[in-house]
């Protein structure tokens, strides 16, 4: 399966054939257009800032959605921002049934934010929120019931211009924000039987000179607490870790995933195709204290001490098969103990940009603190 190369207009002829898609579109910017599928849990499928003609930057896996089937452990039909449920390992997970081994054979991703659709609660030009009532069961045999709600919105130029403090006389841009929440219908949440996180994952399309960029808190004792072995340890030429960056290959070719506990990461990440000239930047909602699930899948002897901030790079496993290429940036939000009635909240935005190289450079290096040349180097 290759990296999408398609435009917008043909991903959204593959979509629409496939399950109803809206179109949302920026305020002050008819090119900048973002598709989102009620039927796959409000997911942000891709976006353009170049209109119908232009680059299409989300992931998607056309065989997948031309079959129109969902597949059993998880149906990855892609998207750039979708919403999902931690923690996805240890006692207190929701992929695997009480009982299972912690293989992949035995994962499962539940139905809510795999297969089933979420209600379309209202939608405008540059606007939809979706909702979806729910009931979960984690490995430890605790019931959650809550109420999912996201709302998708199409930024404006201006408030591009105005997040960055920087002009875009040279750019096209599109950005959206996704506010995610979930509610206790149910008994209170307790640490002691586990709880839940929001999690938000993002899925790009690779290319040979992909950059994934994620600036964190300086110091030689802060690189040793990011997480390189999820699976396996990622080789040394894919993961260059600087004093106060790090810079993760995102060629599709080799399956690797890297992790950031709050107390080091920072609410921003990115990705560069030098390529295509395409500077993609997500900023999110962090909390530096609080407790983040582990997704590791094994018993955990801290199930709060989890990653904010993590990234994925798809490669072949090992009987040469490959879900895709793609590569991922994700955020995740603290965990609560809600009482009933109480909600969780995670905000994720993201940006993508195309133009003037120095503009580029600009908003690299005021976002991510490094410029182009440096990112393209790695």
């Amino acid at each position: 399966m290759s990296s999408n190369t398609n435009t917008f207009s043909t991903d959204i002829e593959t979509l629409k054939k496939f399950k109803p898609t809206l179109v949302l579109v920026s305020p002050d910017d008819d090119s900048a257009q973002v598709a989102v599928v009620a039927a796959l849990q409000g997911r942000v499928m891709t976006s353009t800032a170049n209109g119908a003609a232009g680059n299409s930057y989300g992931w998607i896996n056309q065989s997948l959605l031309k079959e129109g089937k969902f597949t059993s452990h998880m149906s990855a039909f892609g998207g750039e921002d979708r919403f999902w449920l931690g923690p996805e390992g240890g006692q207190f997970s929701i992929y695997f049934q009480p009982g299972k081994k912690f293989v992949f054979d035995d994962w499962q991703v539940p139905a809510v934010i795999d297969s089933e659709a979420f209600e379309v609660a209202s939608s405008d030009k540059s606007k939809a929120v979706f909702r979806k009532t729910t009931s979960l069961t984690n490995y430890s045999g605790t019931t959650f019931d809550l109420v999912i709600e996201r709302r998708v919105e199409v930024l404006s130029k201006v408030d591009v211009e105005t997040a960055f403090n920087l002009p875009l006389k040279n750019v096209k841009t599109v950005a959206y924000e996704t506010v995610n929440q979930i509610t206790n219908q149910g008994a209170d949440w307790k640490k002691e039987t586990g709880l839940l996180s929001i999690w938000i994952l993002g899925m790009f399309n690779p290319s040979p000179k992909t950059t994934v960029v994620i600036p964190f808190e300086g110091g030689n004792e802060n690189k040793s607490k990011i997480n390189d072995s999820y699976f396996g340890k990622v080789p040394a030429e894919r993961l260059i870790i600087e004093d106060s960056v790090l810079y993760f290959k995102a060629d599709g070719k080799h399956r690797s995933k890297i992790g950031l506990p709050p107390g080091i990461s920072k609410p921003v990440m990115g990705s560069y195709d030098a390529e295509k000239g395409i500077l993609t930047i997500v900023s999110y909602d962090l909390d530096p204290t609080g407790d983040y699930v582990n997704s590791m899948w094994e018993i955990q002897k801290e199930p709060f001490k989890g990653d904010a901030v993590n990234s994925y790079n798809d490669g072949p496993v090992a009987d040469g098969t490959q879900m895709g290429p793609f590569y991922e940036l994700e955020s995740s939000s603290p965990a609560k103990a809600l009482k009933k009635g109480e909600s969780l909240r995670h905000s994720s935005r993201t940006y993508h940009f195309e133009g003037d190289e120095k503009d580029l450079n600009a908003l690299a290096k005021k976002a991510l603190g490094v410029s182009l040349e440096e990112i393209a180097k790695h």
